[in-house]
């Protein structure tokens, strides 16, 4: 079921935005218009369902022992994007949830932080304050999340409110309306103009899987975030069921296999929603290891987004370490 696309294949591809040198090759010198996009994105091969399942469900079965489980739980762990996004959140919480990404495990300072706390925006200033000097990112989430249904306008405010007070990665819901109904140009002219918003903070776009219904359009809008320059392409909200499920992960990983393969722009993944347990990690990370390869291996080109996963991971990990299960009151409460 899997395809390498090839620069043959890809020459009709509108231009991706320009960065750096320009646009890479085989994307130079074709207007971007609707035309071109359907033409293009419907030109992908087509995802074989039954296979992608199959597939994922073998890889679901592989189990890692001993040392390699270890490996698995610390980078999982320095994977997370530990987020907090309710109606409730406060300072507060926001603070507390810095520290547990500083420090996840307190009586254990081996055990490596988080990738990120990610946050609504009006909180990115609390969060950056909180992790200064750590290392650590600031990931907001913007335009209009998590329906993404407002202008233009003022999902461009959204985004420089975020950068303004603080974030230095920035998750933006792209118009799911406008993609399911074809306009793929003005979905893909919202993405550049957001990436410009963002100024130096990284750009991470939420297709929102479970709204594009199909494994054939979860890989088409991979292809159309990576054109208008998204630095990682991810799942889901979280506020939509399904969000994360393996068949979609491998689709999209296929999609930045084959960019990269196509452009030598590497672009990160990100999974969101229903990543609760361990178990549910490491398969993340075979699935990494089997389809793209150790250099996604990462935080910087992967990345779980999760609240309650981290609880587990590190559940598991003192497990691993003294031999027995700890209580539920060894973690905090998120």
């Amino acid at each position: 079921m899997t395809h390498v696309l090839d620069a043959d294949a890809l020459s009709g591809a509108p231009s991706p935005t320009p960065s750096g040198d320009g646009p890479p090759a085989p994307f130079r010198d074709v207007v971007a218009s609707d035309s071109a996009f359907r033409a293009f994105l419907h030109g992908l091969p087509g995802v074989d369902q039954v296979g992608a399942q199959a597939r994922t469900a073998v890889l679901g079965t592989r189990s890692i022992k001993t040392t390699a489980k270890a490996w698995a739980i610390d980078t999982a762990i320095s994977m997370v994007d530990l987020t907090t996004l309710e109606g409730s959140d406060t300072p507060g919480k926001v603070r507390s949830l810095a520290a547990k990404a500083r420090r996840p495990d307190p009586e254990d300072p081996t055990c490596p932080p988080v990738a990120a706390v990610c946050v609504y925006g009006d909180l990115a200033g609390v969060a950056s304050e909180a992790l200064a000097g750590t290392g650590i990112h600031t990931a907001a989430v913007a335009t209009a999340f998590p329906s993404g249904r407002a202008s233009r306008e003022v999902k461009l405010a959204d985004v420089r409110d975020a950068v303004g007070n603080g974030a230095d990665e920035i998750d933006m819901v792209i118009d799911r309306g406008a993609f399911l109904a074809g306009r793929y140009l003005d979905v893909y002219e919202e993405i550049v103009a957001v990436k410009q918003a963002c100024g130096t903070a990284h750009l991470k776009v939420i297709l929102e899987t479970g709204e594009l219904v199909t494994l054939d359009n979860a890989r088409r809008a991979s292809w159309l975030a990576m054109l208008a320059g998204g630095d990682f392409i991810k799942t889901s909200t979280g506020k939509v069921s399904p969000a994360a499920t393996l068949p979609v992960c491998l689709v999209m990983l296929e999609a930045v296999r084959d960019f990269r393969a196509t452009t030598g722009v590497q672009i990160g993944v990100k999974p969101a929603g229903g990543i609760r347990t361990t178990k549910d990690a490491v398969k993340h990370l075979v699935l990494i290891n089997e389809t793209v390869g150790a250099d996604w291996l990462s935080p910087e080109w992967f990345r779980f987004g999760a609240s309650s996963l981290l609880n587990d991971l590190l559940l598991q990990r003192q497990k691993l370490r003294t031999g027995h299960y700890s209580g539920p009151d060894h973690v905090s409460i998120d």
